[in-house]
Formats: C-alpha cells, sequence, structure tokens
C-alpha cells in the first residue's frame, strides 16, 4: 500500500483529516467521491453541457475539467 502520511483528495471530504493523512491511496480511492473526492472514480464533474467528449470528461481528473472555460466544459454549480 502507498501514499501513506498525506490525504489524496482533490476535493471535498467528509473524512477527517487525521484519518486522511494515515490512510493508504488504495482506501481513499475506494471510498465514493461524494464522501472522499479523490477524482478517481471515472465521472464527469460538469453541471451542464460540456463540448469536451464524454469519455474525456469520465476520465480526465477533477482539478483539470475545473480548469476549462466554463462556456466549454461548465463545472461551477449554477
Amino acid at each position: 500500500m502507498s501514499g501513506m502520511d498525506q490525504s489524496h483528495t482533490t476535493g471535498g471530504s467528509k473524512v477527517p483529516e487525521s484519518v486522511q493523512q494515515n490512510a493508504p491511496k488504495e482506501v481513499e480511492n475506494a471510498l465514493p467521491n461524494q464522501v472522499h473526492d479523490t477524482g478517481s472514480q471515472s465521472q464527469s464533474h460538469a453541471t451542464g453541457p460540456s463540448k469536451v467528449p464524454e469519455a474525456i470528461q469520465n476520465i480526465a481528473p477533477k482539478g483539470l475539467e475545473e480548469a476549462l472555460p466554463e462556456s466549454i466544459h461548465p463545472t461551477n454549480p449554477k
């Protein structure tokens, strides 16, 4: 197991910080993104119609999706 002593979240988390810091990366990635968002599960973070192909949306890290202009790939809640 790898990645101890750091959190691997890329978004929000409902997991206490001390648990995040001590959990192996594999355990963090196994949690649903709604509970502990590591961006590891294939899903789009778009909040509206996107010009990015769905296959790319599903594998792109959340941070990359959020870096795109809203006019191309909206990720901000309305």
